[in-house]
């Protein structure tokens, strides 16, 4: 059932693996999708819409179409204020930027664009819609982040972040891309646009110092003057991402030992050894594309990366190498509380449903609630927003957490926090975080993880997606006694769009990728890895069931 490990995973990309960069922006603006095919229509998953210009799913056709439905979705609620936007270092983001510059303009939107070009970061563009939105009741501000995020060189990505400054939640999703698809059905007749250069002159774009802005609010929440005070050795790959000009300037600005391995920029990601399936893509989890950071291990005391657009993170230690996402959450939560004494007594931890179950094990021990998601961070922001989390995380390396006074930093995913927290923790308890990780796991007890995937189709997808517990007629999971089969997340009752098996020691999740072509298996075993390898056979015979039919026995 499962794609093997590709024998090129962990090595440099090779030259006929590049993207042919002219050739994909060529095809963003000549190829127009077919709104009968339904691969090649506006489809939100849980970060914005994405795809390919070459595969007709990612075109100057999709971008207008959202950008028009996003400018009618502001008016029929309301929002007035400035519309923050922002762009990573994807090929094809700053054409999609272009196009929508264009319709915004048209629009009268105000429109507050980075100076010189400059890539700005998910957070960075969180930051300031929050920061504009301090105190006021009307003329809120949203945002837009032009980013495919970890994806590959190929694709393109775009996605809305209303006034609470996160990733817009599923109505919100709904509505833009029902209203995009019309728009494409309509042959684009009903979208206004005025050429870039007029644009860019208009009376309603204004530049804004992304970079200054989140650069000297940091210290607001990681303790910087401690890690500068400790002299610490840290080291940052910024995987050629949005985050690329930030790392010197937090260096310079806080004292920081901090050395950026590397500063370049290439929409080809030529630098990037290749992921477990071969191809080229800027995850900061995965082991085989974080080889060039993992090698220099030994040179720093705690290192990290980002995602292109810098709002995954990835930890490197000298002993530990990258840590698997879900060590770094558990070790991530267990130090922040006693070291926010400021923080409510009644905030929680946010997780989602396919993050380790050690962390609801160190949230007990602390007395903290758990709120427990389907996949995305979505789920997230308005707790983050309001105050009843303190710090929310997911398994895919995606985390935020509170000012250090409790108030909100970001209600989006924040990479590059996560990562100077790695760095507060180090010099504040002279431990790196796979040292406190497994001071923890020896308290409450060790898991063994593992997270496969495989291809599927749309359809495929679809089906996984709506699996049901009445659909599963399984009561012993690896010799353990099933205590719940869920569809749907205890923290919100949300659907996770998949399933969820739960016994005492272990559980496995699957579900589909809402950004690419993929399912994925989440398994965890409290009793050894020869139990994880149970479940996990266990898992597989379920997901083969649900890709190749319609109903499960």
């Amino acid at each position: 059932m499962t794609t093997p490990v590709s024998a090129l995973a962990g090595q440099p990309a090779r030259a006929a693996q590049l993207v042919d960069v002219a050739r994909l922006i060529d095809a963003y603006y000549r190829l127009t999708p077919d709104p009968a095919v339904p691969a090649q229509r506006v489809a939100f998953g849980t970060s914005g819409h994405r795809g390919s210009s070459f595969t007709a799913s990612f075109n100057e056709a999709h971008v207008l179409a959202i950008t028009q439905a996003i400018c009618r979705l502001r008016r029929h609620r309301g929002v007035d204020g400035p519309l923050f936007i922002g762009i990573d270092t994807h090929a094809l983001s700053a054409p999609a930027f272009r196009s929508a510059l264009e319709v915004l303009a048209a629009n009268g939107v105000e429109v507050m664009v980075a100076p010189h070009g400059e890539y700005t970061p998910t957070p960075a563009v969180s930051h300031a819609i929050l920061a504009y939105n301090r105190g006021r009741t009307h003329g809120l501000a949203d945002g837009i982040v032009v980013t495919p995020s970890h994806n590959p060189p190929d694709n393109g990505g775009f996605k809305y972040n209303p006034p609470n400054g996160g990733p817009a939640p599923t109505d919100i999703t709904a509505s833009i891309e029902e209203t995009a698809n019309a728009l494409l059905d309509g042959g684009l007749r009903d979208v206004r646009r005025r050429p870039f250069e007029q644009a860019c002159r208009a009376a309603t774009t204004h530049e804004h110092d992304y970079l200054t802005s989140y650069v000297n609010d940091l210290g607001g929440v990681v303790d910087l003057e401690a890690v500068r005070a400790s002299g610490i050795r840290l080291g940052v790959d910024p995987l050629g991402g949005a985050g690329v000009q930030y790392w010197p300037r937090i260096a310079e600005r806080y004292g920081l030992d901090l050395c950026v391995v590397s500063e370049a920029v290439d929409p080809t990601f030529r630098f990037m050894t290749l992921d477990w399936d071969g191809r080229i893509r800027m995850d900061p989890s995965s082991p085989y594309a974080m080889q060039r950071l993992i090698a220099l291990k030994d040179r720093f005391d705690v290192a990290f990366a980002c995602d292109t657009d810098h709002d995954r993170h990835g930890i490197v230690t000298p002993a530990d190498g990258l840590l698997p996402p879900d060590h770094y959450l558990v070790a991530m939560v267990d130090y922040l509380f006693p070291h926010r004494p400021a923080w409510s007594a009644d905030a929680a931890v946010g997780k989602t449903m396919v993050s380790s179950a050690l962390i609801d094990r160190v949230a007990r021990s602390m007395g903290r609630a758990l709120y427990e998601v389907p996949v995305g961070f979505k789920w997230f922001a308005d707790g983050l927003f309001d105050g009843s989390l303190a710090v929310a995380g997911e398994e895919s390396a995606g985390a935020s957490f509170a000012r250090i006074d409790g108030a909100v930093w970001t209600t989006d995913k924040d990479g590059i926090v996560p990562a100077l927290l790695s760095a507060e923790l180090t010099a504040r308890t002279g431990r790196d975080p796979g040292e406190r990780y497994r001071d923890l796991a020896r308290a409450l007890g060790e898991p063994a993880g593992d997270r496969v995937e495989g291809p599927a189709t749309v359809d495929q997808k679809k089906r996984l997606a709506a699996l049901s517990p009445q659909q599963i007629s399984i009561t012993e999971l690896a010799g353990e006694v099933v205590t719940g089969v869920l569809d749907r997340a205890p923290g919100n009752g949300a659907p996770m769009g998949g399933i969820k098996v739960v016994a005492e020691n272990g559980w496995f999740a699957a579900r589909p990728s809402g950004t690419e072509d993929l399912y994925r298996i989440y398994a965890e075993s409290f009793r050894g890895a020869s139990h994880l390898r149970s479940i996990l056979r266990q898992a597989e015979e379920i997901v083969d069931h649900a890709l190749g039919a319609a109903a499960i026995g």
